[in-house]
């Protein structure tokens, strides 16, 4: 997927978690749509080369929405919601190998309690749910982790996925890198316990997971390939 022209900027500072006010390159101040509802662990720091979009709808609250940050640890994609479109397009490119060859993709298809999985593929009588997560956290190993905080989201999501599994359908958890330096990605136990548990004891009954490498320019951002995903945060490099 192509970005929009993007606007080089510095950052000032994220607060109220969606604002953040940054320095543009003609010095100007302004302030910023932040895209994530995470804890964007090493990807807002002041001082850091950002890159906005500029939207001139009128009913936009925002001019401005920041899209990448350079963290001095790679190129990081912080709108995570652009995951589900990278993933998509993975998707359609045959890229997982272990997806089935589908019938009808959609969006948005409701599973278990009042979730919403961001892609359901059907095949056959079958169906795979699959929720998908932006990975920005990177350590100095390459290893993307997720969650970067607790997060009760994505516990449920887990649980209602096994769920799904147990009703006869396959479910599924990608993994989406945005950033460029990450190889191989784990749930974050040492932030979220529960969550890396609830990962593994879903892996045990039969909830699929997947890693996706992303091209990451201020172009665009364009699916590579399946990269591992290990169960485990101190997993040995393969």
């Amino acid at each position: 997927m192509d970005f929009t022209p993007l606007h080089a900027a510095t950052l000032i500072k994220r607060y109220k978690r969606f604002l953040a006010d940054v320095r543009l390159a003609d010095g100007r101040e302004v302030t910023a749509h932040c895209p994530n509802t995470g804890a964007m662990t090493g990807c807002a720091e002041p001082g850091m080369a950002v890159w906005l979009s500029h939207h001139s709808d009128p009913k936009r609250k925002l001019e401005w929405t920041w899209e990448l940050v350079d963290t001095g640890a790679g190129l990081t994609c912080i709108h995570s919601a652009l995951a589900n479109r990278v993933v998509e397009q993975a998707i359609k490119q045959g890229l997982f190998s272990a997806f089935p060859a589908m019938d009808m993709l959609k969006r948005e298809v409701r599973y278990g309690e009042r979730s919403r999985a961001d892609i359901c593929l059907f095949s056959g009588g079958s169906r795979l749910m699959v929720e998908v997560k932006a990975v920005t956290w990177v350590t100095a190993r390459g290893l993307g982790l997720f969650p970067d905080t607790v997060s009760e989201r994505a516990l449920k999501h887990v649980r209602e996925l096994v769920q799904v599994v147990k009703a006869g359908d396959r479910a599924a958890l990608v993994f989406c890198s945005f950033n460029d330096h990450i190889g191989r990605i784990a749930p974050a136990a040492s932030i979220d316990p529960l969550y890396a548990e609830a990962v593994r004891e879903g892996v045990a009954q039969g909830l699929e997971l997947y890693g996706l490498g992303v091209d990451i320019s201020v172009n665009g951002l364009e699916p590579k390939q399946e990269i591992p995903v290990s169960l485990w945060e101190d997993a040995p490099d393969p």
